[in-house]
């Protein structure tokens, strides 16, 4: 299994997804470049638009994308895609449309079968358990809170510790404590902009600069750089 997780798709004075081109060009090097994209987190913006986006990213790279709302059997392209690309937005709207479009065992069976998947934000989300670790308001129902199950740990994309001057909600790492009370057992990692997890069988890096935040149950948090092994990570 093959996994890239990112956290974010845009960075400051950077083109979109630039921050991350090494890496996924690293990644799926030696894939045949044909990836077949889902888009269904957008939500203020078409799917075309969105699909012209991103293969403004990747087609620098070598490689040829296509939008699987555009597919007559979007559960075929799946099945015949040589890479999944999973976009960012709203978690809950991908879920949703991706489990009403029958999506969720065509993408598992895939990528457990050794196809690469590529997310980012929502796109990362899905990969894990359940939807519960993400940041993005409920704005549908998605049918049940249960993901695509291809990591046994939950990301929280766009972590940021603390708050900015004069807010007073919750803290990111509050909100995650929360659900360490009641899924003492799950691994949830607070990935930060620009940084991303790659999966490949039983180990995981952090790529990126930054360092990524580790929490599990009550437990207090660990910071961990991109020179600490990951693989525990992948523990049931």
């Amino acid at each position: 299994m093959r996994l890239l997780l990112l956290s974010n798709s845009q960075t400051e004075g950077l083109r979109y997804l630039e921050h991350a081109s090494r890496d996924i060009r690293d990644f799926l090097a030696g894939v045949t470049p044909h990836a077949v994209f889902i888009p269904f987190a957008a939500v203020t913006r078409h799917y075309d638009d969105y699909l012209a986006q991103v293969q403004g990213a990747f087609g620098p790279l070598g490689i040829d994308v296509a939008g699987v709302h555009a597919e007559p059997d979007p559960v075929a392209a799946i099945r015949n895609a040589a890479i999944i690309i999973v976009g960012g937005g709203n978690t809950w709207k991908l879920l949703r449309d991706v489990r009403l479009a029958g999506l969720l065992p065509a993408i598992r069976d895939r990528v457990m079968a050794g196809t690469p998947y590529v997310g980012w934000s929502a796109g990362s989300n899905l990969a894990c358990p359940t939807l519960m670790t993400t940041n993005d308001m409920p704005i549908c129902d998605p049918r049940g809170f249960d993901a695509l199950g291809l990591v046994p740990f939950q990301i929280n994309p766009h972590y940021l510790h603390g708050n900015p001057p004069g807010f007073k909600g919750e803290t990111r790492e509050e909100r995650i404590a929360e659900f360490g009370v009641l899924q003492p057992r799950v691994w949830v990692a607070g990935v930060r902009e620009g940084t991303g997890l790659r999966v490949e069988g039983a180990r995981v890096r952090l790529l990126g600069n930054a360092t990524c935040r580790v929490f599990r149950g009550t437990v207090p948090p660990r910071e961990l750089g991109a020179d600490a092994s990951f693989d525990f990570l992948l523990e049931a």
